[in-house]
């Protein structure tokens, strides 16, 4: 009969021993938290798409007086707010002329400010910084100051109620906050790459063109909603620089609906709701890149 051994156990610690987990309440403090967060994006979309959507009720209201009593509006909606602003007004010369400069803006503003920040971010010449801080000084001076010796400017240029002159104007506002953007962009960019184009027999434009902009496109992104938003809502130059009525632009033609004695809300409204579709187009080509573009740029100085 063989012997067995038995081994007995040393006593263990009590403090070395692991307590279970107790079962459920993580997932009951991460239902809560996600609850609250659903919550709290909840609350804040509907804040947010409160006046869009208030706008659009009283775009319906057929009478001016809507605004004051705005219940009445749900019993008796109606479109020709709108049918008289696509038929009585000068609404699509309003457009051509929004996207004419918003779109002009956007290009010109785009290219001058990839240019500029990429040098800036590349090459070292004399006064490459200052130049950044007197492109971000040009932001400080309010309309008020500017709008003087702008039109001086154009008028011996001959572009006054000219679109150039307009595109050109917005311009100046959008180039030096863009090219700020654009250059923190590719200084995330390695430089590796630009040696790379180099040795590939590439000209530094074309290592530009061909390399960096492809890798730029969220940069490029914002700096191009940025230009269209700026020129599309802008309201003291266009109203100044721009006689004609068929040459004014959709922020300045709101104004058509507004007299001395009486503001016609309704068709405002049914105005600016027109107004937000071309935006909200172009909001949606772009939304892809917008993000990274917006983070990406502020990663390195």
């Amino acid at each position: 009969m063989s012997a067995m051994t038995v081994q007995k156990s040393e006593p263990t610690d009590p403090a070395d021993t692991p307590v279970p987990p107790q079962p459920g309440r993580p997932g009951r403090r991460r239902l809560t938290t996600d609850l609250a967060s659903h919550g709290i994006l909840t609350v804040a979309s509907l804040i947010a798409l409160f006046p869009i959507a208030w706008l659009l009720y009283l775009s319906l209201g057929p009478d001016k007086d809507d605004y004051l009593h705005p219940g009445g509006i749900w019993d008796k909606m109606t479109f020709d707010n709108y049918s008289f602003v696509l038929q009585h007004t000068n609404f699509f010369d309003w457009m051509k002329s929004s996207l004419i400069v918003s779109l002009g803006t956007t290009v010109i503003g785009v290219m001058v400010a990839a240019t500029t920040g990429y040098a800036v971010s590349r090459m070292r010449f004399p006064g490459y910084r200052k130049f950044m801080w007197v492109l971000l000084v040009t932001q400080m001076f309010p309309i008020a100051v500017l709008i003087v010796p702008m039109y001086q400017i154009l008028s011996d240029l001959r572009l006054i109620d000219n679109y150039l002159g307009l595109v050109l104007v917005y311009c100046s506002t959008a180039v030096p906050y863009c090219a700020w953007l654009l250059k923190g962009y590719f200084d995330t960019i390695p430089f590796e790459i630009d040696e790379a184009g180099r040795v590939d027999g590439l000209t530094p434009f074309g290592t530009f063109a061909r390399l960096i902009l492809p890798l730029a496109k969220p940069g490029l992104a914002v700096a191009a909603f940025y230009s269209f938003i700026t020129a599309f809502g802008e309201v003291a130059f266009a109203s100044t620089f721009m006689l004609s009525d068929t040459k004014y632009t959709f922020a300045v033609g709101l104004q058509s609906f507004v007299s001395e004695h009486d503001a016609q809300r309704n068709l405002m409204a049914a105005t600016a709701v027109l107004v937000a579709i071309p935006v909200s187009a172009f909001f949606y080509l772009v939304q892809k890149n917008l993000v990274a573009g917006l983070t990406a740029g502020g990663t390195k100085g």
